[in-house]
């Protein structure tokens, strides 16, 4: 069946099956193929039905495959459809999180956002906030390892969330106290009282947002102020390392960029 076919209808079913009641219906596919399966996807959100989606493959990572399998306004745009949960988990503990989130959900849909490449597991040892705060939407994965003031938050979604962590220790020898903040979900995040958002988001300390995908949508969500590493083109067909490296998703450009939001902070004050 042809792909934009099998998608809608495949959007249609579940749907069906959850207005029959009885099921938790879930379905998947590439994350590029949502666009096909955003009409029964819309129905979905506008009469609450508990549908989950599993979309992989989400984001320039995938590689070889190029610009055309390649998911950059995606994200975007589901996150922006009314009564759509979207989770992009980091790693296996936290889809475990984001799953209990979806089966638990009766008046809506959720979308789990899942990436190509291995990664590493977070270790709870190292990161006991994880468990709770996946279902925060947003958490202090890593808080800045000294008790100096923080200079900068490093936000993160999905598989970026790893690369964030390896830039804490470096801008800490140079001097640039971070604290890493997981944000698998801003709806959820959104729904949390003023004073933990702001004990994960401190008022007053500059923002880099690192996620592969358009920018527009962090920009509106956290302010104009904020700093993004993301992607506001399309995709480049190679290995997804090298494509990653490519739109500046390395150590040493999230480095600079810190940088870069700390100096302008630190004049505007």
């Amino acid at each position: 069946m042809h792909f934009g076919i099998r998608e809608h209808a495949m959007g249609a079913i579940m749907n069906g099956m959850a207005l029959h009641r009885g099921l938790i219906p879930y379905g998947a596919t590439f994350l590029i193929f949502s666009d096909y399966m955003r009409p029964p996807m819309r129905l979905a959100a506008m009469n609450g039905l508990p549908v989950i989606y599993v979309f992989t493959h989400d984001s320039i990572a995938m590689g070889e495959d190029g610009p055309t399998h390649q998911p950059v306004e995606q994200l975007l745009g589901l996150r922006s459809v009314p009564g759509m949960t979207v989770v992009r988990p980091a790693d296996a503990n936290e889809t475990v999180a984001a799953w209990r989130i979806a089966i638990g959900r009766r008046n809506g849909p959720t979308t789990l956002v899942l990436t190509r490449q291995d990664l590493p597991v977070l270790d709870f040892g190292r990161f006991p906030n994880l468990p709770s705060g996946v279902a925060r939407g947003g958490y202090v994965l890593s808080p800045s390892p000294s008790n100096a003031p923080i200079d900068i938050v490093l936000i993160a979604t999905g598989s970026e969330v790893h690369l964030a962590i390896d830039c804490q220790a470096p801008l800490m020898r140079e001097g640039i106290h971070a604290s890493i903040v997981s944000m698998p979900c801003t709806e959820i995040f959104a729904t949390q009282s003023a004073a933990y958002r702001e004990s994960v988001l401190p008022p007053g300390v500059p923002i880099l947002v690192i996620e592969a995908g358009v920018s527009l949508g962090w920009r509106s969500y956290i302010g104009p102020q904020v700093a993004v590493v993301g992607v506001d083109t399309f995709g480049a067909s190679a290995p997804g390392p090298v494509v990653m490296q490519h739109y500046g998703f390395s150590i040493d450009n999230v480095c600079k960029r810190a940088h870069d939001v700390v100096s302008r902070a630190s004049a505007r004050s």
